[in-house]
């Protein structure tokens, strides 16, 4: 570790399960990088769902994990662990950690790192790495997206909504998505969804066959669960795929499974978080081959919402669970 650096930290840290409050300012030692990692300086954290999970006490981090929330960051590289050759000291970078992001610095396996886009702020890249490597490890990689095929969205305002709607018409699908209000319609039509279906007020499953010629979709992507479980099956064409990323409705309900003969359907879903290091250097590899290019070039772009100063992280939560907003929540560091 450099000497410069400090020997504490401050961060945000869960004192009790429970709500918005329970996130509190503290001061921790300086994290180090073991082997394979290394330390940022963080400038921006990103704010997801899952922190929020965790705060309640319902999404524990993983074995050795942080127990700090935030799952990603964007700044500096400042210190660097045992045999890292793919960075410098210095390197501004945008990572996806197990947990420790709400704080100053933190450490993040090597490969989770990707360079800035060119064109993008420390500050907008924060809100790439959770909704990229999740959009494109379960659209892309489980449910097998391919150009020309529809892809229905659920939640659609959401940093993951934004991002899979974004990258699903970027490489050539067509995509649907539901939003809870009037005015979330038209945000989604202008990142590119065709087809906007305010749940409170219609059927998905008659909007999605109506868009198709009574075919159904051919991917879902799906973080409800609960009592959208068989009303998925319903609006998926034949060799349709069902994937999961989260149960927001709960993770339990009776279902016919019929359809999933009948039209040979595949059931699918993945957590990120827990998966093993080598996994996500794939993702990394993926995303920085196919994604990056596409940032570069504008076709993609991250959607902010709002940006808290980091002392400000339970305000973030609070708007996170109002579901009032729309694209990414930030909290800035440094």
């Amino acid at each position: 570790m450099t000497t410069s650096l400090p020997a504490s930290m401050l961060a945000v840290a869960i004192v009790a399960p429970g709500g918005p409050e329970q996130l509190v300012m503290t001061r921790r030692p300086l994290p180090e990088p073991g082997p394979g990692e290394v330390l940022i300086q963080v400038a921006t954290a990103g704010v997801n769902r899952p922190d929020c999970l965790q705060r309640q006490g319902n999404y524990p981090p993983p074995p050795g994990a942080s127990d700090l929330p935030g799952l990603e960051v964007a700044g500096t590289i400042v210190a660097l662990g045992s045999g890292v050759e793919s960075w410098r000291v210095g390197d501004p970078v945008c990572a996806l950690l197990t947990g420790g992001g709400y704080a100053e610095y933190c450490t993040a396996p090597a490969p989770q790192c990707l360079p800035i886009p060119a064109g993008l702020s420390l500050q907008q890249a924060a809100a790439l790495p959770e909704t990229l490597f999740t959009v494109w490890s379960n659209v892309f990689d489980r449910a097998r997206l391919q150009a020309g095929e529809t892809l229905l969205v659920h939640g659609g305002t959401s940093g993951i909504g934004t991002t899979a709607i974004q990258l699903a018409r970027a490489l050539g699908a067509r995509v649907i998505t539901t939003v809870g209000s009037a005015g979330k319609v038209q945000p989604c039509l202008d990142l590119g969804a065709e087809c906007v279906v305010c749940y409170r007020d219609e059927d998905f499953v008659q909007a999605a066959k109506i868009f198709t010629d009574n075919r159904g979709v051919d991917v879902i992507l799906d973080m409800v669960g609960g009592d959208y479980m068989q009303r998925n099956l319903s609006a998926l064409a034949v060799e349709g795929r069902l994937v999961f990323i989260a149960f927001l409705r709960g993770a339990k309900a009776e279902l016919n499974l019929a359809p999933v003969l009948l039209k040979r359907l595949t059931i699918t879903g993945s957590t990120l978080r827990a998966r093993p290091v080598a996994d996500k250097a794939r993702i990394a590899a993926a995303l920085r081959q196919t994604v990056w290019p596409l940032l570069e070039q504008g076709r993609i772009r991250p959607i902010l919402d709002r940006v808290f100063p980091l002392d400000e992280a339970a305000a973030a939560h609070a708007l996170m669970e109002s579901n009032r907003h729309i694209g990414k929540i930030l909290l800035q560091v440094s």
